[in-house]
């Protein structure tokens, strides 16, 4: 399970192995913020090399896996377990070191107490949106839209089709199908670079994206399509379900519903009391 987590509002792409139970970081996220270098990457390197110097086994044990990088590709990066960063933080002087520690420890036990009872996952979720500043109504519908999307991709993974490039493609073809822009082409209009496109939606673009998944989730199930290509079909086929009420919302309305409006203008309107939609 791959997902972000904040640590004071920035970003740590985190992974989750069911297997061994275990949180995994991307070890360059975690260096950004404790050093404010503008080449973390940089950083890390010279600091494996002074760790092998030493004779520390710590640079030789992290693993890697893939992780979204900033142009939306996965691509392979160093990780470390909570043990292992915890070692790691000590070899980098930081202000932020000790709070890190402790929202490092904290990750970890809510992880386990959302084993017991996943209901506490949306309600983080729900703080964490609250804490950045969305408002009511749009986090609600945000919540349910992944909740949606979990839903579609339990069914890409019934039909034996592969996360990554297989899931990616899909999602592209759904969104192009609804919005007439791949994720990529939509992540542009928004003036986005690593943020999350979903993130970035407003209500009615959130709803009919929501509508667009949900409706290849059904058509899928109903048709049960044996192969990729025709997943494929099904994608476009669900999107096209969202695209029908997109134009008819259009021409009620005389007003576009997919705009270049992100997360900074969706949070301006709502300071100054204004609905998201």
């Amino acid at each position: 399970m791959k997902n972000i987590k904040l640590f004071e509002s920035k970003k740590v792409r985190t992974h989750w192995d069911d297997v061994q139970e275990s949180w995994y970081f991307s070890i360059i996220d975690v260096i950004a913020i404790l050093t404010n270098s503008p080449r973390p990457r940089k950083y890390w390197s010279a600091l494996k090399t002074k760790l092998q110097s030493e004779g520390s086994e710590l640079s030789q044990i992290v693993g890697q896996l893939k992780m979204k990088a900033e142009d939306g590709k996965m691509r392979e990066t160093d990780v470390a377990n909570t043990e292992q960063l915890f070692r790691l933080i000590q070899s980098i002087p930081s202000p932020k070191a000790e709070p890190f520690k402790r929202w490092l420890a904290k990750v970890a036990s809510e992880r386990l107490d959302e084993m017991q009872d996943p209901e506490l996952s949306i309600d983080r979720a729900l703080e964490n949106y609250m804490n950045l500043g969305y408002a009511e109504n749009w986090i609600n519908q945000r919540l349910k839209s992944i909740e949606i999307r979990k839903e579609l991709t339990d069914e890409w993974r019934k039909r034996g089709l592969k996360e990554g490039q297989q899931f990616a493609t899909l999602t592209d073809i759904i969104t192009n199908a609804w919005a007439g822009k791949s994720t990529k082409e939509y992540k542009i209009l928004k003036g986005l670079k690593k943020e999350n496109l979903r993130d970035n939606m407003s209500n009615t673009e959130l709803i009919l994206n929501m509508l667009a998944e949900t409706s290849t989730k059904d058509i899928s199930t109903a048709t049960n399509p044996k192969t990729y290509e025709e997943s494929k079909e099904v994608a476009k086929q669900g999107g096209n379900v969202a695209k029908v009420a997109l134009i008819e919302l259009e021409a009620k309305t005389g007003s576009k519903v997919v705009s270049s409006i992100n997360a900074k203008s969706l949070l301006k309107k709502n300071k100054k009391g204004k609905d998201l939609s």
